[in-house]
């Protein structure tokens, strides 16, 4: 009885499957049937939706199923309209993953191309191209989705289609990628490229084999792993577009990106592990530097989170250049308030190996400097976009220990003693002079008189004499303002600093030079070679004060006739208020020689703070500081301007906005020095 209900049993399950077998095979066969309708369809709707939206023709000559899951096209051809042809392509296949696609997941299996081309052409400003960067009709509204605007939603749906069309094998025969415009053509040629279950490697040429470098590596799609690997056949083979197109010249002997990891921690949170690495990598453009930068060897590792409102490197991700190693902490959060966070702290570490990571070629002053000790550093920085006010900079640096052994292109020690100094107007040089006793207007700093010093220092570095060529609060400051401006508004120069780049840096305006005079500021006042008096002294007679007007004695002379220990008081708060402003100095002055009324808030201001500093204590003041008693020189004296009436003057534009500058100026500075004094 029981052997009668086990055989029924399992007659009924072969009924069962068979059954469902035949089903499928019948709903198979009746899908295979209609598939080429159902691509006859697919294919008519894209060529409605290109030349509806995107004015673009789609041609093909021929297409159809080859086996289960390959289609495959003849002839294929992308033709803007009154453009040139965008892609050519001979034979073109696809192959879908069938199971990924039961489910409803497109996911591209192989990838077959012979004789393809894709051409990018620009003539005067119209391009075969442009399309692809048409903006969206902004009266039609966004289709309503659940989906999630957060940064880790956004991060996992663009990993999942970027690897899902990454086929897992592909056969590239003769393909070839060009750009043309009025300036430039270039292209390059793939003769051969396979991929065999996500290995690949290939040959790519530049220009009939001008240059080839190898490209080889393996994709892991259904993991979301990739690592690739670039290498130069042939030494400094510049990468091609760059130079032509942005005058950037890019070239490296093997490069490495490995991602290793993309992985959902929660619904909120993703995390982004890999590392890059370069060999020999050289980069050219004359706003980074006037030679070309060499950077031999780094490697970055780590990770970065996507979260719901912020990005960020993960802890402990490093970068390494040779044996110097730094783990900087970066966050970048958007909502609710737009927040940048960095944080950096290197603990000790040989102060060698951190010269020896500067890129050659960068830092053309400081190639080749020599140093002992170690050194460590701390900076730990925070803005709210928002309320740049609140900015939070803290950096310090422990270099007790720090000896120099070799200066660079830049001597610090030839401060000491008597040198040429190339003074520019711009980026042009217009002269050089001697400094030192030889030159008979030279003056040393105990033959300045103490009011011209005082009312200077008070101006331009309050706490000269007690920083170590930085001053926090203004960088503060700079930054603060240069945000709430939108552009680069204000610096943060102290009399160091601007020594540094007079003496020793060239006027182009690149990138680097600014970290190049921080690097050179830190290095002279951390070795003490050169005091502080000698500094100021140097700067007093460099500084410019006019249109080729070089140092105190040359400044005395120019606007009253004097020698500088004649100055009075009035006299040397006026030269102060023009430092930031040299050649703005003459428009101080009306036609009876006599300073504006605009210009009195300079002497308010520094005049009180001297005073409450006790700085004025031995020092006879005349009413308004002495305001009243600057005089020009009259060979420099305006004409007198037109009357119109009674009581209204002609004004000069350029004037005008001098003035309102000046006086934003004058507020900024008096609002960082009352800060200052409060510490």
């Amino acid at each position: 009885m029981m052997d009668f209900f086990r055989d029924t049993r399992k007659k009924w399950l072969f009924i069962g499957i068979g059954s469902f077998l035949l089903l499928l095979g019948i709903g198979f066969a009746v899908g295979m049937s209609k598939r080429q309708g159902y691509l006859d369809s697919a294919v008519v709707k894209v060529k409605e939706k290109l030349r509806q939206e995107y004015e673009v023709d789609f041609k093909v000559d021929t297409y159809r199923f080859a086996g289960l899951n390959t289609v495959e096209f003849e002839n294929l051809l992308v033709v803007p309209k009154d453009r040139d042809t965008l892609a050519t392509m001979e034979k073109f296949s696809v192959t879908v993953k069938l199971m990924p696609l039961i489910w409803g997941d497109i996911k591209v299996g192989g990838l077959g191309v012979k004789n393809g081309a894709v051409s990018f052409v620009k003539k005067d400003s119209l391009s075969n191209y442009d399309f692809l960067f048409k903006k969206k009709d902004p009266t039609v509204p966004e289709p309503e989705t659940n989906t999630s605007k957060g940064f880790a939603d956004l991060a996992d749906r663009l990993a999942t289609q970027f690897f899902s069309l990454i086929p897992d094998d592909l056969d590239l025969e003769n393909f070839e990628l060009s750009y043309k415009d009025d300036r430039m053509a270039q292209r390059i040629t793939v003769p051969q490229a396979v991929m065999n279950s996500g290995k690949f490697s290939s040959s790519v040429f530049l220009n009939d084999e001008e240059a080839e470098w190898l490209l080889e590596g393996k994709v892991q799609a259904e993991d979301q792993r990739m690592r690739v690997e670039v290498s130069s056949k042939e030494p400094d083979v510049e990468l091609p577009f760059l130079y032509g197109k942005y005058g950037l010249a890019v070239s490296f002997d093997k490069l490495i990106f490995d991602l290793k990891d993309v992985k959902k921690i929660n619904k909120k949170l993703l995390e982004i592990d890999g590392a890059f690495a370069y060999e020999n990598l050289k980069v050219t453009h004359h706003r980074l530097s006037d030679s070309t930068i060499i950077l031999p060897q780094a490697e970055m590792s780590g990770g970065i989170q996507f979260a719901e409102n912020y990005i960020a490197l993960k802890d402990n991700s490093t970068i390494r250049v040779k044996d110097f190693e730094v783990s900087p902490q970066v966050k970048v959060t958007l909502k609710p308030d737009n927040q940048v966070d960095l944080s950096l702290h290197t603990g000790v570490f040989q102060a060698q190996d951190f010269f020896d990571a500067l890129p050659r070629g960068l830092f053309q002053n400081i190639d080749g400097v020599k140093v002992e000790g170690s050194i460590a550093y701390d900076l730990d920085f925070s803005v709210n976009l928002d309320k740049p006010d609140d900015i939070k900079f803290e950096s310090k640096i422990d270099d007790a220990d720090l000896k120099i052994i070799q200066w660079g292109a830049a001597n610090i020690d030839s401060l000491n003693t008597s040198f040429v100094y190339d003074a520019y107007d711009d980026t042009v040089r217009v002269r050089q002079f001697l400094v030192g006793p030889e030159n008979p207007n030279f003056r040393r700093l105990d033959q300045i008189p103490y009011v011209l010093k005082t009312t200077v220092r008070n101006t331009e570095d309050p706490f000269f004499y007690k920083h170590n060529g930085f001053e926090m609060e203004a960088f503060k400051l700079s930054i603060a303002t240069n945000i709430k401006e939108k552009k680069f508004k204000r610096g943060a120069s102290t009399i160091s600093m601007q020594l540094i780049k007079n003496v020793f840096l060239n006027r182009k305006k690149t990138l680097n030079r600014k970290f190049e005079e921080i690097l050179l500021v830190w290095m002279m006042e951390a070795s003490g070679r050169v005091s502080k008096d000698r500094l100021f002294e140097i700067y007093l007679n460099v500084i410019e004060w006019g249109k080729n007007v070089y140092g105190i004695t040359e400044a005395a002379n120019y606007y009253f006739k004097k020698q500088p220990e004649d100055l009075t008081l009035g006299e040397s708060l006026f030269l102060s208020s023009i430092i930031p402003r040299p050649k703005t100095g003459l428009s101080s002055f009306d036609y009876t020689g006599h300073l504006k009324g605009w210009v009195q808030r300079h002497f308010n201001t520094y005049g009180s703070i001297m005073r409450k500093l006790g700085e004025l204590d031995n020092v006879s003041v005349p009413e308004n500081y002495g305001f009243y008693e600057v005089v020009l020189q009259s060979n420099l004296r305006p004409k007198a301007p037109v009357m119109r009436d009674t009581v209204t003057w002609d004004m000069d534009n350029e004037q005008e906005l001098i003035i309102k500058e000046l006086e934003a100026e004058e507020q900024a500075r008096k609002s960082l020095l009352d800060k200052l004094i409060r510490q």
